[in-house]
């Protein structure tokens, strides 16, 4: 499991995991308001490939949308496919 951190970059938040101090995964989202998270961008480095960490990282975004009552809006079509087929995360799907 990676260590996937959270930061705050301007009107936009990021998941995001890091390897020898740079970005090499990330998940850009918004919250137009307190109860919704729009996944905007999701991005894993080449190197990372294999390893299921665009899917941890959206993973740990519907952990933080039940965690804060949020329902998330996926535009990335990364995250949209994982929606589709994790119908366990269809409890915070907006």
């Amino acid at each position: 499991m990676m260590l996937i951190q959270q930061k705050s970059i301007g009107s936009k938040e990021m998941f995001y995991v890091e390897q020898d101090g740079k970005v090499v995964a990330e998940m850009v989202y918004t919250s137009p308001s307190p109860d919704k998270m729009v996944i905007e961008h999701t991005e894993v480095d080449d190197s990372l490939q294999g390893k299921k960490v665009g899917y941890q990282l959206v993973h740990r975004g519907v952990e933080y949308a039940r965690e804060h009552g949020m329902k998330i809006v996926p535009m990335c079509s990364f995250a949209r496919a994982v929606f589709n087929k994790t119908s366990d995360f269809n409890d915070v799907l907006a």
